[in-house]
């Protein structure tokens, strides 16, 4: 059975590194166009391409700016692939290039569907405070995360996980699931069951103004914003040190009592309750445990 991988971020990578190193027929990986990154703008590949390029160099890498174009779609046909793979791309799909193989194509969602389809289900879930979310692999269709689940794998989640800790557990997660599947659809004995679209809930792609920490909000609350956006793109607030404002990114945190004081650490009054910051990153510089940045500014720094 040929296999066409579609997949960009990390979640993808650890994925198809599973796949490859259990010897499933990868005939090409195809992933998103290479872009400048951060303030210097230095062209960087995807996560995907870097692992596949060091592991597994003889497998063709493919990067169309779209992948349902005619053009793209004759080309990915001369693969003769018999199913399509598909685990956060980060473009939609159409039916055109989704009638390409005969068996169809399966994705891996990171979340329990029908809830947070979408671009950004597992911040979504942080941001919320569950605690439980998983994995769905699923049959695609146009309709966005909208198809026939195959298989799901539930996981907790602990109220100090952040983004990248759980991004990483989700994608493991699913790795013996999706072999099963595979297996399954290879043999023709897998079985779909259909999503109750009532009860669907969408994630959608996280703005640039939502990772602005608002301090009247509760300290759950922003506790849950820092984990969601940590270690990218990093929640943040603005600090005044030395009379000049400039940005702090908060990476870690956790919630303190509300009469809990210590002058070596960054303690912040919230709407409802304290947070502590446990590691943060002044704009220009490197991360830093809190104790340790208030140190280098004592008497100098301010939340804004």
């Amino acid at each position: 059975m040929n296999i066409v991988f579609f997949g960009t971020s990390r979640f993808a990578a650890i994925i198809l590194r599973f796949l490859l190193q259990s010897q499933i027929n990868i005939v090409a990986v195809v992933t998103r166009t290479d872009k400048p990154q951060g303030r210097s703008l230095k062209v960087s590949s995807p996560p995907v391409k870097e692992m596949v390029a060091e592991l597994f160099p003889s497998i063709p890498i493919l990067q169309p700016v779209k992948a349902s174009t005619p053009e793209f779609i004759e080309q990915i046909k001369a693969y003769k692939p018999d199913l399509f793979i598909v685990a956060a791309y980060g473009e939609i799909m159409k039916t055109i290039l989704l009638d390409v193989p005969p068996l169809g194509a399966i994705n891996i969602h990171g979340s329990l569907l029908p809830k947070y389809r979408g671009a950004a289900p597992i911040q979504r879930s942080l941001m919320n405070g569950d605690p439980e979310t998983g994995i769905t692999i699923m049959k695609m269709v146009l309709e966005m995360d909208a198809g026939d689940i195959l298989e799901m794998v539930k996981v907790p989640v602990s109220t100090s996980m952040n983004f990248g800790q759980l991004e990483e557990k989700l994608a493991e997660s699913s790795c013996p699931a999706l072999k099963k599947v595979i297996e399954q659809i290879k043999n023709r004995t897998v079985k779909a069951v259909p999503q109750d679209h009532s009860q669907a809930t969408y994630a959608a792609k996280i703005s640039s103004q939502e990772t602005e920490i608002q301090w009247n909000r509760s300290a759950e609350q922003i506790h849950n914003l820092i984990r969601a956006l940590s270690p990218q793109p990093g929640a943040w607030c603005f600090v005044e040190i030395n009379g000049e404002r400039k940005r702090l990114k908060i990476r870690q945190s956790q919630i303190v009592p509300p009469n809990y004081q210590n002058d070596k650490e960054i303690i912040i009054p919230c709407g409802i309750g304290k947070l502590q910051l446990l590691e943060v990153q002044l704009e220009g510089k490197k991360n830093l445990p809190a104790a340790e940045f208030l140190r280098g500014f004592q008497g100098m720094f301010k939340i804004i």
